[in-house]
């Protein structure tokens, strides 16, 4: 005896809105990311260089081919000051 379709229906619905959900996500990180895909596992390094970057062109994923930094990027330093205790 077969399965009648309309039993189906309801899993193809969800399927289909799991789809549509992986998706719209994926899209919206690569939008994020400037047309980039995600980046995965980023260490302290990549880290380092992503905020380099944002300092540099205003955006995390942006990347320059200037040799000189813009006007203000001397004084803009990411370091913090941490306060002593005496």
């Amino acid at each position: 005896m077969g399965v009648p379709f309309e039993a189906l229906i309801p899993y193809g619905i969800m399927l289909g809105m799991f789809a549509f959900s992986a998706a719209s996500v994926s899209k919206l990180r690569e939008i994020q990311n400037g047309g980039k895909r995600a980046r995965r596992g980023i260490d302290a390094w990549d880290q380092q260089m992503l905020e380099r970057d944002r300092r540099l062109t205003g955006f995390v994923r942006g990347q320059t081919d200037r040799p000189e930094a813009p006007p203000g990027f001397e004084v803009n330093n990411p370091w913090r000051v941490e306060k002593r205790f005496y």
